[in-house]
């Protein structure tokens, strides 16, 4: 029997697949945490043979490499790809046998990049499942931006040709298992479900769907900002990332927790945002170890900037600790577990108000005048839809804009709270008087707050 077993890594929005006969297995877009991989595989009791790559990966650092060389798996990438490591070469039209089931067949894809590869599972001559990567995704299709501006359109028209020869030379039954589009930023729009096929994304698909012009017209009218540390990915995947070191960082005390804050590096509180808001070491930025923890972190943090991890637990610190390794930053300059009283060392803590938009209009009502309020979400849920008045700073754009923000106390909010708190103790840290609304800005209507929409 073949069965295909994803590995889910939610707070990037992939999935990683071990594919097995029984005997042998082949891993397909291996995240940098190969534990979680070899685990897998000795539970199914099958022996890790071959390694796939569908694209230099641009969202996280890929474990690939090393997994080849914990099993002794041949490494396939395509041969156009320059790297510095030893890799068994592969490209359009390749057939590669695993064990004495299996074989995949490689089909070139560009369109995400433009030596992306899709890998076609076959086994008795029957198609067991097509690894699509970045390329045909659940309802949608990877970006095409990732590799520059004056890249956007040639890839956008390579996305869509591609997508239309995978539903031309592919059964409508065979089963696609893509890489992106689960939350990640590499997706031009989320996941349309859970699992899919090849006739299903004829029917839902907007890149099989639309005329070709029409799509890459939605395509480029969808883009929108993504994540800074994508820019240190592909050197890093191309170089040959080191193995990873998920040793315990060095412990801190309260007196190093202080100087590194004065030094300007990263104090990251791991709690999450009511605990945070209920008293926290002044100078701390809120991360909660939830939802795009290391996205936002990634994000945000200059890159190369020592960052030091705050967490009620030792669980919590290593669980960050993962989530960082996964995107390049391997090792925090120190950690902390416990509370935010040991944190502090006996000096006064700082709180933050969590407000919901209800309270926001009951303060627009009570004074002369609304109000400063701080818009943090992206451009294009922006343009959807925003508070009349609201100032618009997307998270990203915060540290270098916060002269634009109005004096006095500002409210500031996201599109469930997890970007406001981020906001709301980068701005504390800096003096401000701050309330976040830790809310659903769908609430903002009822609240009866003006919002104005595209």
């Amino acid at each position: 029997m073949i069965e295909v077993l994803p590995v889910e890594t939610a707070t990037l929005g992939d999935r990683s697949y071990l594919a097995h006969d029984g005997d042998v297995a082949v891993v397909i877009d291996p995240q940098r945490d190969i534990d979680r991989l070899l685990a897998l595989a000795a539970d199914k009791d099958v022996r890790i043979t071959h390694v796939a790559e569908t694209h230099v990966h641009n969202d996280y650092v890929s474990g690939g490499l090393a997994l080849a060389r914990a099993t002794g798996a041949s490494y396939l990438l395509n041969a156009a790809d320059p790297v510095g490591f030893h890799r068994t070469p592969v490209g359009d039209g390749d057939d590669v046998d695993i064990g004495a089931q299996l074989r995949l067949r490689v089909v070139a894809t560009p369109g995400h990049t433009f030596t992306h590869l899709t890998y076609v599972l076959e086994a008795a001559g029957q198609v067991a499942g097509v690894f699509t990567g970045g390329s045909l995704l659940y309802g949608s299709t990877g970006r095409t931006d990732l590799l520059g501006p004056k890249n956007v359109l040639p890839l956008a028209h390579a996305q869509y040709a591609s997508a239309h020869r995978l539903a031309r030379e592919l059964p409508e039954p065979a089963e696609i298992f893509p890489t992106h589009g689960f939350g990640s930023f590499c997706a031009v729009t989320p996941a349309q479900g859970r699992r899919s096929t090849i006739g299903r994304e004829k029917q839902v698909n907007p890149v099989l769907a639309l005329a070709e012009e029409a799509y890459v017209e939605a395509l480029i009218a969808s883009l929108d900002a993504y994540p800074a540390y994508y820019a240190y990915m592909h050197a890093a995947n191309t170089a040959g990332p080191a193995d990873a070191d998920l040793s315990a960082p060095c412990p801190a005390d309260a007196a190093q927790l202080r100087r590194r804050i004065r030094s300007g590096e990263w104090v990251v509180d791991l709690r999450d945002r009511a605990a945070f808001a209920a008293g926290f070491v002044p100078g701390a930025y809120s991360f909660p170890l939830s939802g795009s923890f290391a996205t936002y972190l990634g994000w945000m943090i200059p890159w190369n900037k020592p960052v030091t991890l705050l967490g009620a637990t030792a669980e919590q610190v290593a669980e960050a600790q993962r989530e960082l390794l996964r995107i390049g930053i391997d090792r925090p300059a120190g950690a902390a577990t416990g509370t935010p009283e040991d944190w502090a060392g006996g000096r006064p803590l700082q709180s933050l108000r969590l407000a919901a938009f209800a309270d926001l209009a009951a303060a627009a009502r009570g004074v002369k005048g609304r109000p400063a309020v701080l818009d943090v979400r992206r451009r294009l849920e922006w343009r959807q839809s925003h508070i009349v008045g609201a100032v618009h700073i997307p998270l990203h754009e915060l540290p270098g804009r916060c002269g634009e923000i109005p004096s006095g106390e500002v409210w500031v909010h996201c599109g469930s709270g997890y970007r406001s708190a981020v906001a709301a103790s980068m701005l504390m840290a800096r003096g401000r008087s701050v309330v976040s609304i830790d809310d659903d800005f769908g609430n903002a209507t009822a609240a009866g707050l003006p919002v104005a929409r595209s």
